[in-house]
C-alpha cells in the first residue's frame, strides 16, 4: 500500500474511532507494519500541521488520534456552547501526580505518600477518566491498581510518560545510606552527658 493510501486509512479509523487507536490495530486493518503505520501517521500529523487545518492527530504512547487544533478552540466553544471541564482540586490534584509518577499505584499507597484519605480524590479522577483501574496487588486484601489514561495524556498534552517532568521520588521504608560527611560508624558514637 501507497503511503498516501496508507495515510488515508489512517484518517478514515481516527476519524471513526472518535477515541485513540493502537497502532497494531491499524496495523492489521491495513494490512501492513507497524513501523509502516508510524511513518504514515507522522507524514499526516506533519501535513495537518503544515497546513493549519482544523484537525490534528496526535500520538499517545502506542496509538494515536483525531482531535480539534488548538486554534480553533474558540470557535469550537461558540459552537458547541462547550462548558470547560472542571478544574482539578488541590487534593485531586496531589492524587494524580502520585499515580502518574508511582503507577500503578495503590489507594493505600497514595494515602500514605499524601498521608490523608485520598477515596474522594481516586473516585473523582475515576470519573473525569484520567485514572483508570489496571488490576489488583497480589497481596493479602488485593488492593486495586490505578494507572494513568490516554485522556490524562490528551488533558496535559504529552505524548507518553516519559515526558513528564522529573522529580525526586520519595522511597518509603528504605533508610538512606550515611554520607562521606560521617567518618565514625554509627556503633562507636557515644552521648556524653
Amino acid at each position: 500500500m501507497e503511503r498516501t493510501d496508507l495515510e488515508r486509512v489512517i484518517e478514515a479509523i481516527l476519524f471513526a474511532a472518535g477515541e485513540p487507536v493502537e497502532t497494531e490495530r491499524i496495523a492489521l486493518a491495513a494490512e501492513c507494519d507497524a513501523d509502516e503505520v508510524d511513518a504514515a501517521a507522522k507524514s499526516l500529523m506533519d501535513r495537518l500541521s503544515f497546513e493549519r487545518r482544523g484537525l490534528r492527530i496526535v500520538k499517545l504512547e502506542k496509538a494515536y488520534q483525531m482531535c480539534s487544533s488548538v486554534e480553533m478552540s474558540p470557535y469550537i466553544t461558540k459552537a458547541l456552547e462547550t462548558r470547560k471541564p472542571p478544574k482539578l482540586s488541590s487534593s485531586q490534584l496531589e492524587t494524580l501526580t502520585i499515580v502518574a509518577y508511582y503507577q500503578p499505584a495503590t489507594k493505600a499507597y497514595i494515602e500514605q505518600i499524601r498521608g490523608v484519605d485520598s477515596s474522594y480524590s481516586v473516585g473523582a479522577l475515576i470519573n473525569k477518566r484520567l485514572i483508570e483501574e489496571c488490576g489488583r496487588l497480589n497481596v493479602p486484601g488485593r488492593p486495586i491498581l490505578y494507572r494513568t489514561t490516554p485522556d490524562f495524556l490528551r488533558t496535559f498534552g504529552l505524548s507518553s510518560l516519559e515526558e513528564l517532568p522529573e522529580i525526586e521520588k520519595m522511597q518509603f521504608g528504605k533508610k538512606e545510606l550515611p554520607t562521606e560527611e560521617f567518618t565514625q560508624p554509627v556503633e562507636e558514637v557515644t552521648d556524653h552527658e
